[in-house]
């Protein structure tokens, strides 16, 4: 193996160690805010608005810089895609960095109700510094009223009864990473699937 190569390697290890590390963090954090709130599920626990999601990532996040609703300096002012399409983070709420160096971002999404979303997480694993490309270091985590983390089910798979499928199926995964990770549309969602499906290995 050439050494360019064990370089990419390492920063992919890297890249994803470091998004699993946000995972781990945000479940415990997520358990942890509906148990104090006795509540059933995230909704109920009232986690569903802007202002509850910032009180929640400062109060179960270790969070070091709070930039409020400008992406930069949590983030940098400029991304693009695995295809090489520009893309922007202006669509998210509130953005803060952690103590560990990655940078988080929350979307409230409880209006959504037909797929049961209540929050994205926006993760940059090494906050402003590059390479700054979706599916790299930038992934987006969307979290369920039930606790579950994983990509979107943008197609509002469900059981019949409007309550979403989740954890999403290996083949549904794929197939948003192929079209819209890797696809040449502004859309960011399709990457952290990619890596719940490959047992948490950067594999493209």
């Amino acid at each position: 193996m050439t050494v360019p190569s064990l370089m990419q390697n390492h920063q992919r290890k890297t890249y994803v160690t470091q998004l699993h590390k946000v995972y781990n963090q945000a479940q415990q954090a997520l358990l942890q805010y509906q148990t104090d709130k006795n509540a059933i599920d995230l909704n109920e626990a009232g986690l569903g608005n802007t202002a509850s999601q910032v009180e929640f990532i400062k109060t179960y996040f270790k969070v070091v810089q709070d930039c409020g609703t400008q992406p930069v300096p949590c983030f940098s002012d400029t991304y693009k895609k695995l295809s090489g399409t520009p893309t922007n983070l202006e669509d998210a709420e509130h953005f803060f960095v952690l103590s560990d160096g990655a940078a988080i971002a929350t979307t409230a999404l409880s209006n959504n109700q037909t797929i049961n979303l209540v929050m994205e997480i926006w993760v940059d694993t090494n906050g402003a510094k590059g390479p700054n490309i979706i599916g790299r270091d930038f992934f987006i985590m969307y979290v369920y009223k039930n606790g579950v983390i994983d990509d979107i089910n943008f197609e509002e798979q469900s059981d019949g009864n409007n309550i979403v499928n989740v954890p999403l199926d290996a083949e549904y995964r794929e197939r948003m990473f192929n079209t819209y990770c890797l696809g040449t549309s502004g859309a960011r969602r399709g990457c952290f699937g990619k890596i719940l499906n490959d047992n948490w290995e950067m594999t493209y």
